[in-house]
């Protein structure tokens, strides 16, 4: 049973310094909370953009011996071909959804890319760190027909990986690139960098940002 503690809680928030005409939903990773996605952004934004940090729901983890913890969804393997939780990636105020940008780590950036290729409004971007696309049988082998075929996505990886390998990171850019316009697709990688973030992929995630929801005034 999906255990409701955590998403009874209001999600961490980075205000904007100035009227707030961009928003980024950024995704945490397995066993963190949205504070720790607040802490990470607060270092790039701009003044007219907010994040909103949700915590993810605590739950059993079948890849953690069914430890309870914060996950967007169970994770049963970390092979290609492992099962997966299809109800629970499935599951998942003011501003315009062409103004918004999913971001997410690992189990956040899976979430976040499978948001908005299966989603019908309008996303600006999607930032997608150290993850994968889950589900990704699920779409067709050509473009997709939704309203995000043409969306700007920007995907980092670590080529030190060792929890997701950067070929899953490989594989899922060969396959968002015929789901969307290539030409928006941009893979960076990081040179000794493991399952984490360092100063240049943020210096990278506040460019993308910057250029996909640059300000209105």
């Amino acid at each position: 049973m999906r255990g409701n503690n955590m998403s009874a809680q209001l999600p961490a928030v980075v205000p904007a310094t100035r009227k707030a005409t961009a928003a980024v939903i950024f995704l945490h990773g397995l066993g963190d909370t949205g504070h720790g996605s607040a802490e990470d952004f607060a270092g790039i934004r701009s003044s007219h953009t907010k994040c909103i940090c949700p915590h993810a729901p605590v739950m059993p983890v079948t890849l953690n011996m069914n430890m309870a913890m914060p996950s967007g969804f169970d994770i049963i393997g970390l092979s290609p071909d492992s099962q997966e939780d299809e109800p629970g990636i499935k599951q998942v105020n003011g501003i315009p959804s062409k103004r918004i940008i999913l971001q997410g780590f690992s189990q956040g950036g899976a979430l976040s890319l499978y948001t908005a290729l299966a989603m019908q409004q309008k996303l600006a971007g999607v930032t997608a760190l150290s993850c994968w696309l889950p589900l990704r049988a699920s779409f067709p082998q050509g473009p997709i027909s939704g309203t995000n075929r043409d969306i700007s996505i920007l995907q980092c990886h670590g080529d030190c990986d060792p929890l997701v390998p950067l070929m899953f990171g490989s594989l899922t850019v060969e396959k968002l690139k015929t789901l969307v316009n290539p030409a928006n697709v941009t893979f960076k990688t990081y040179e000794g960098m493991m399952h984490s973030s360092c100063q240049q992929e943020m210096m990278d995630v506040k460019q993308f940002i910057d250029k996909v929801l640059p300000p209105t005034d």
